[in-house]
């Protein structure tokens, strides 16, 4: 995710810094962004500002290059306490007037800005993979955010080509809620037999248009990913949200989508 969004930052003309846990990380998310950001030119995008693509993007694990940084978007993996170590090492180290945001899915932005100093600067900005190709933003507004840090995320959603929804920080947001909801009922038909995986999202997709059926959206975000933001919105919203069993077995089988060739399809992994 944070290579995609970093990707969309450097194609709509911004330099972008990206900083990651060691220096053999910092290196392959170089990799990954550059040649994504050659995949878009080729296809006939070009970055507004930097001819040179090289030359807009930096990479390291040195927080203190975020000194210079209007906006940071954290984007590690959906765990309360290292986003939080993550947000706090972030805001440390970047400009006081600047805006820190979280990619968080499910997590509270009430909850992730209790420790900081700059609650007033703090938001949500909810990406949606893959982001390159990914039209929404959800826009998670926590009870400190300041109107203006509002304005300007939105402002920065639509310089990247991308369209902002603004919700109240609640127990999954909007997006989160929904879609999950429907791909654990979807989990559940799956496990009881009433179709095949394939069927399932053939009815999704044919009868109410949807782009991807519920089951290949979970394998397309990881069944971790969906595991884990279930067992939070479980925990706040109730038993409706409670995890089925083929979910777990499959998660603790190492089945996570198609990041590992395998959930509730077979995925190529050339």
């Amino acid at each position: 995710m944070g290579a995609g969004i970093a990707h969309a930052f450097v194609l709509a003309g911004s330099r972008v810094t990206v900083i990651e846990r060691d220096d053999d990380a910092a290196d392959a998310a170089a990799g990954r962004i550059r040649e994504s950001l050659a995949r878009s030119v080729d296809s006939g995008a070009t970055a507004h500002a930097f001819p040179d693509l090289d030359s807009a993007l930096d990479t390291g694990v040195n927080a203190e290059l975020f000194g210079d940084c209007d906006l940071v978007v954290e984007a590690v993996p959906e765990d309360r306490r290292l986003k939080s170590e993550a947000l706090l090492r972030a805001e440390s180290a970047m400009p006081a007037a600047s805006v820190l945001a979280s990619n968080t899915s499910s997590i509270s932005i009430d909850d992730l800005a209790t420790s900081l100093a700059r609650p007033n600067l703090f938001l949500g900005l909810h990406f949606f993979n893959p982001v390159p190709a990914s039209t929404l933003v959800e826009v998670v507004v926590g009870s400190a955010t300041d109107a203006p840090c509002v304005a300007g995320a939105r402002d920065w959603v639509a310089a990247i080509g991308k369209t902002a929804v603004i919700v109240r920080d609640s127990p999954g947001f909007a997006s989160s809620r929904l879609g999950v909801l429907l791909g654990l009922e979807a989990i559940r038909m799956l496990e009881e037999g009433v179709a095949t995986a394939a069927d399932i999202d053939a009815a999704m997709e044919l009868g109410y248009r949807h782009p991807a059926g519920p089951l290949r959206t979970t394998d397309i975000v990881g069944l971790d990913v969906r595991l884990g933001i279930a067992q939070e919105l479980h925990e706040k919203l109730g038993d409706r949200f409670a995890p089925p069993e083929l979910l777990r077995s499959l998660v603790a089988k190492g089945h996570l989508g198609r990041k590992t060739g395998r959930g509730f399809y077979e995925w190529s992994q050339s």
